[in-house]
């Protein structure tokens, strides 16, 4: 099977798999419902890779309108489709903010994206409450309107290299994406792997499509790296870490984003033994009142607990209590104030800190390892 057989798929397909009503801007709203906007690629190779994510942000706003909602008013998460495209995300936003009136914005998906969005939304005066990127660019310049709910790859980074140089791997190749995710990282991995005293054996791109996956691999074995840093996402981390087991033969180090559930599946056993830095705390840990929760909506859902759903599910929670801090009849503006007020935020044993100097709510980073069947292994 071609590597990216399992990566054609259709808006109709994400929505299907997501088996919750999506609104779009055409559909009128009901009286006193709140509106949230949310653009993501629902078509195109990264739409398998946001099903989970998506079904389980929709879980959390379920889960908030079964309780009353937000002070009495139920909550709509209105998605438009931007096919991964930041041109269609910047005209999905305008309208969202300017014809649905949404609230705050929610949920951008990709770097470029993302960076397509905030100075619209700073000067709407709209907030974008989560992103599903950690790009340190994204975070240089402080924007009033801007609030994410994960650690930033730089935190990644640092934790995958000092876990690299504990185990004595101190020769480290990088794979960076051919597009502006993978070049605006290589500088940050270079430095983390310079300033934890190890190597970069060699640093080389890979194309999106990953066409080229066998003659990365085989260059990076040539500089008899001891590990591999994978900055990729996408149909393009099956290629490499399949041509990566058959050229180069060493560990690779990969992000939170990198391996979802269809990469998993679409991996099958070659993923066996990828190490992951996660951004969202182990789902599987029962001990927490978060992951309890989450487990039980899993189950009531007849889904299989997994970071895809749980990672959509944490920010799904923080967008519904933000908006529950607004008040009864909240603005954007509003909702902005509010988050930046909130202080600590634990859903159940795991914390969010927000003030007016941090938008930026969590470091928690932790690496896990792919074991037998996908399962992952902490």
């Amino acid at each position: 099977m071609p590597f990216d057989a399992g990566f054609k798929v259709s808006r109709r397909f994400v929505l299907s798999a997501l088996a919750v009503p999506i609104a779009t801007y055409a559909a009128p709203a009901r009286e006193g419902t709140l509106l949230v906007g949310q653009s993501a690629p629902l078509s195109g190779a990264m739409a398998p890779t946001m099903v989970g994510v998506l079904a389980g942000q929709q879980m959390a706003i379920d889960e908030a309108n079964r309780s009353g909602g937000i002070h009495g008013r139920r909550l709509e998460l209105v998605m438009l489709d931007d096919g991964f495209d930041p041109a269609r995300t910047l005209e999905n936003a305008r309208t969202l903010v300017e014809q649905r009136q949404v609230v705050a914005l929610f949920g951008s998906v990709g770097t470029t994206q993302t960076a397509a969005l905030l100075p619209y939304v700073a000067e709407k005066k709209v907030p974008l409450i989560s992103a599903y990127t950690g790009s340190p660019a994204l975070r240089t310049k402080h924007n009033p309107f801007f609030f994410t709910t994960q650690a930033s790859y730089a935190d990644e980074l640092v934790r995958m290299v000092r876990n690299l140089k504990s185990v004595q791997s101190t020769r480290i190749a990088v794979v960076y994406q051919n597009n502006e995710f993978g070049k605006l990282l290589l500088p940050v991995a270079e430095k983390v792997i310079a300033a934890e005293g190890c190597e970069v054996t060699v640093a080389r791109p890979l194309e999106v499509s990953g066409g080229d996956a066998v003659a990365v691999a085989q260059a990076v074995a040539a500089s008899r790296p001891q590990a591999v840093v994978m900055i990729v996402a996408g149909p393009a981390v099956v290629a490499y870490v399949k041509a990566n087991r058959a050229h180069a033969g060493v560990p690779i180090y990969t992000f939170s984003l990198s391996v979802g559930s269809a990469i998993l599946k679409a991996l099958g056993e070659d993923a066996r033994g990828l190490a992951v830095s996660r951004a969202t705390p182990y789902p599987w840990r029962a001990t927490t009142a978060l992951a309890r929760t989450f487990a039980q909506q899993m189950a009531a859902a007849g889904k299989p607990v997994d970071y895809d759903h749980f990672a959509g599910y944490i920010n799904g929670r923080v967008l519904v209590e933000g908006l529950r801090a607004a008040g009864k009849n909240p603005t954007p503006a509003g909702v902005a104030k509010a988050m930046e007020k909130m202080g600590r935020l634990d859903l159940g044993g795991y914390a969010f800190e927000f003030s007016p100097e941090n938008h930026h709510g969590s470091n928690f980073v932790e690496i896990t390892v792919v074991g037998p069947n996908g399962n992952f292994m902490r």
